[in-house]
């Protein structure tokens, strides 16, 4: 087999992350938490966004900003951003819920839950149960679907198995991103990945998560989904990245979702970073997006 050609803009793209130093921030254990939120955008800028979105609303102790462009329909993407639960939502969060605003006719809930460690995983998990409940009281589960990125990811996929397990109507479909399926990083194979992560560090990412976790087991599914059930998950799209720590969870979580017989499609990145559908400039990251605008428009 020959070697994976990747763009240019692949190549500086990895360069703006090392010149970003953010393989540094995620080494240190405990994590700056605080440093890493200064990256954080609370409230959308730019005039698309500003134009289309109302008033952010609470449920619970999330901030919900819901962007509703003219064309909107009766769709709903519930939009559960990542951030090592200790951050978020950031600009390319914001960017990437613009550009599928632009190209589906969703609405788009950003979904701005509580972090840790001030808040921890059980809190959270109820804010997104909440979240998901309001969003049954406006819509029919099947106009409903859920992206998640990173540990966005962890809670979308978290909660699937909360209302499988409680009988609740599921949504149409999910989208996963770089998920974090195993908050207790004991995968053997994640310290040879750490060597090729230009983005994320196991010791970091371990701090975030026990910060996060409080009094519950690591491995607790509520915070480490790849330990629950994924008997009858609705359509599932998983995204995995090679160069990233959270890749040897996805590839357990990938085989599982196929033995449950689960409708997946599993887009493995060559040689990609974390959440590489959502970076900016990288050819490659566009192609994965409009992959994820058309999983929401049926094509």
């Amino acid at each position: 087999m020959g070697k994976t050609k990747h763009s240019i803009t692949y190549y500086i793209t990895l360069l703006v992350i090392k010149l970003k130093g953010l393989k540094k921030d995620f080494s240190k254990a405990p994590i700056d938490y605080k440093k890493i939120r200064k990256e954080d955008i609370h409230h959308p800028s730019g005039k698309f966004l500003k134009q289309n979105s109302e008033s952010p609303f609470k449920i619970l102790k999330t901030s919900i900003t819901e962007v509703k462009s003219d064309n909107a329909s009766n769709k709903l993407l519930l939009f559960v951003h990542g951030g090592a639960f200790i951050s978020g939502p950031s600009k390319i969060h914001w960017d990437t819920l613009q550009f599928i605003a632009k190209q589906t006719n969703h609405v788009i809930w950003m979904c701005d839950y509580p972090k840790a460690p001030e808040h921890q995983i059980t809190e959270i998990s109820n804010n997104i149960d909440a979240v998901y409940t309001a969003a049954l009281n406006k819509y029919d589960s099947n106009q409903i679907s859920l992206i998640g990125d990173s540990v966005g990811g962890t809670l979308v996929t978290a909660l699937m198995q909360r209302l499988i397990r409680n009988k609740a109507q599921l949504p149409h479909k999910v989208i996963l991103v770089s998920p974090v399926m195993d908050a207790s990083l004991t995968n053997s194979e994640i310290d040879k990945v750490d060597k090729v992560d230009p983005m994320l560090s196991k010791q970091g990412v371990l701090s975030a998560k026990k910060m996060c976790a409080g009094d519950v087991d690591l491995k607790n599914e509520m915070i480490s989904p790849l330990y629950g059930s994924f008997d009858n998950f609705p359509e599932t799209v998983l995204f995995m990245a090679e160069n990233d720590i959270t890749y040897p969870d996805q590839k357990l979580a990938a085989i599982k979702l196929t033995e449950a017989n689960v409708k997946v499609e599993l887009i493995a990145g060559k040689g990609m970073p974390h959440i590489w559908p959502y970076l900016p400039v990288m050819k490659e990251a566009k192609l994965a997006l409009n992959k994820i605008v058309a999983q929401l428009n049926n094509k």
